[in-house]
């Protein structure tokens, strides 16, 4: 198995620039081809299933089937397992960012701040965006009502 602290970084810096691209290039060509894609989250996908697959044993497969908190801090205080996690959190907090950028750009909603959230703290970036979307919807319709009665 590769050295776990080099798949470790080769997956942060893998991300990353996907990341620059929705906050800072959100209207660029190449990021609406890129983010639009499922292929950003292919290597990702694969690095988990290796390193899943490679942190299974029987103990591990009866632990994840019937977990209890305890089990779970303890297996995932196991370096292989850890970085299986950390894999999960960067594919699905790219994933989510990546439904933020797609829907700002679609609806014309402001991204920016909820998707360094998400990349941050994935569900923090996810609910934020919920609420400025939500805000940037009543704001548009009370904009509507008041053109229209003028």
């Amino acid at each position: 198995m590769i050295e776990l602290s080099l798949l470790f970084n080769i997956a942060n810096i893998y991300a990353l620039p996907f990341w620059l691209l929705m906050v800072i290039l959100p209207k660029w060509g190449v990021t609406q081809k890129i983010m639009s894609s499922y292929l950003p989250f292919v290597p990702l996908a694969g690095l988990y299933i290796y390193l899943f697959s490679g942190s299974l044993d029987p103990d591990s497969i009866e632990a994840f089937s019937n977990p209890t908190l305890p089990v779970l801090a303890q297996l995932f205080s196991q370096e292989p397992v850890m970085l299986t996690g950390w894999i999960h959190f960067i594919v699905l907090d790219l994933f989510t960012g990546r439904y933020i950028y797609l829907e700002g750009q679609e609806k014309g909603i402001f991204t920016v701040h909820s998707l360094i959230l998400c990349l941050l703290a994935g569900p923090i970036g996810l609910l934020s965006h919920i609420v400025t979307s939500w805000i940037q919807s009543k704001v548009s319709k009370s904009e509507e009502i008041e053109v229209s009665a003028t």
